[in-house]
């Protein structure tokens, strides 16, 4: 038998991340705030789900959570039927939310108290990179927690690496999310280009795709951006509260990101299109015909 673990939060990153839990070989516990949700992963998967994140956790060596802010964060993890009520001294708890790192410093220091290892983990790569167990993990916390917990991420990580102390994880997700926002831009300003002057982009972008111009947007988002097909993928509703997150963590350090706080508005137009749920390369939809 394998070592158990619980799984936290069954979106679109975290239903497929801890199906690869399972066929890694853990026993793997999950809890959904939709219990359908997790009852149709027991039925894919073979593995089992609790009724509350406490109930998740117990007896669970690790300890994985996928949700959306820093409220539902805190909800699952300090409420009384929260994750840490359930867990052990010297169990590990991984946070792949992306949120801020001012609630991974919370959480690491509450867990600390609690002789409990913390990671704040956000990931990259998308629905597709969940699935296809290829995301790239950011983490922050001890180096030996990390050991601790890097065997079982590599079931869904191509890349898995500590940054640094809690809270580092998180700001390297901003760092990631803020070129995200300028490369996705400059790929919608140039589709949009080529289009009013009648080139081919397809023919373009295949040439320019082997140059300095390339990208992981361009080489995986500029087809169904020429067909307007954007109902996939990342969704503007959560780039934008990752931005946001960002954007307020620059303020803080007195930075400023003066074209992540332009793009941000342009996804503003989308949502106000009615896109919010569009993946994020519909930056080009708001853009002149």
């Amino acid at each position: 038998m394998g070592q158990k673990v619980a799984f936290i939060g069954l979106g679109v990153m975290g239903y497929p991340m801890a199906g690869h839990l399972q066929k890694s070989g853990y026993q793997v516990c999950v809890y959904n705030r939709t219990a359908s949700k997790a009852s149709k992963w027991v039925q894919e998967y073979a593995g089992t789900m609790a009724d509350s994140p406490r109930q998740a956790a117990e007896g669970a060596a690790l300890v994985f959570v996928c949700v959306g802010n820093d409220d539902d964060l805190r909800s699952v993890v300090l409420s009384e039927q929260g994750a840490l009520a359930g867990m052990s001294p010297g169990t590990v708890l991984v946070d792949h939310t992306t949120a801020s790192a001012k609630v991974a410093k919370e959480l690491y220091q509450i867990a600390q108290q609690r002789q409990i290892g913390f990671l704040d983990a956000p990931v990259s790569g998308g629905q597709a990179g969940a699935e296809n167990g290829v995301l790239t993990v950011m983490t922050g916390g001890d180096p030996s927690v990390f050991a601790d917990a890097e065997p079982a991420m590599q079931a869904y990580a191509r890349c898995c690496k500590l940054l640094g102390p809690a809270g580092t994880g998180q700001m390297a997700k901003m760092m990631n999310q803020i070129c995200i926002a300028g490369v996705v831009q400059g790929l919608a300003e140039a589709l949009n280009f080529g289009q009013q002057a009648g080139l081919d982009c397809e023919a373009v972008v295949e040439v320019i795709s082997q140059g300095a111009a390339q990208s992981w947007q361009m080489q995986n988002r500029y087809q169904s951006m020429l067909k307007g097909e954007y109902d996939f993928g990342f969704a503007v509703d959560w780039m934008r509260k990752d931005l946001d997150i960002a954007l307020q963590q620059a303020r803080e350090l007195g930075v400023t990101l003066p074209l992540t706080a332009l793009v941000d508005q342009f996804y503003a137009d989308v949502q106000n299109m009615g896109g919010g749920r569009w993946d994020t390369s519909s930056l080009l939809a708001r853009l002149p015909k």
